[in-house]
């Protein structure tokens, strides 16, 4: 019982100090076969031009005027990360947008395992190599 109550409190603790965390492709696709949910917040025409990758949410978070509804964009997300404390990964085209959304995500509403594709999917996934579909 001691060991339980031991365990418990290191994983309490630890989840405290979670973080917004950068990952390389390499790491984002370890997690992918861990069934992590990827949303791509990029806009039609960004997904159109480049592609998204393989199993990815479309989840469009600003418009072309740089405009959001976070009401509706929430109501959408909560459907893929119902809670919390699951994991998931931003994707945008250079991760300045992933940095504010997942910055807020992490810092005001307490989402405790928020992850960005380190460099977006120009720099992060389509130069190092990696595939995306359209």
């Amino acid at each position: 019982m001691l060991k339980k109550i031991i365990i418990f409190g290191l994983l309490s603790y630890s989840s405290l100090f979670a973080k917004f965390t950068s990952l390389t492709a390499s790491e984002v696709q370890v997690l992918m076969k861990k069934g992590v949910p990827i949303i791509d917040i990029r806009r039609a025409d960004e997904w159109k031009q480049y592609g998204i990758i393989q199993g990815s949410h479309r989840l469009t978070f600003f418009n072309k005027k740089g405009q959001y509804d976070i009401g509706k964009w929430m109501k959408k997300f909560i459907k893929i990360v119902p809670d919390n404390t699951k994991s998931f990964i931003l994707v945008c085209a250079h991760a300045n947008r992933t940095k504010v959304i997942g910055k807020f995500l992490h810092n005001q509403l307490k989402y405790k395992n928020t992850k960005e594709l380190k460099g977006g999917i120009m720099y992060g996934w389509i130069d190092k190599g990696f595939k995306t579909i359209k």
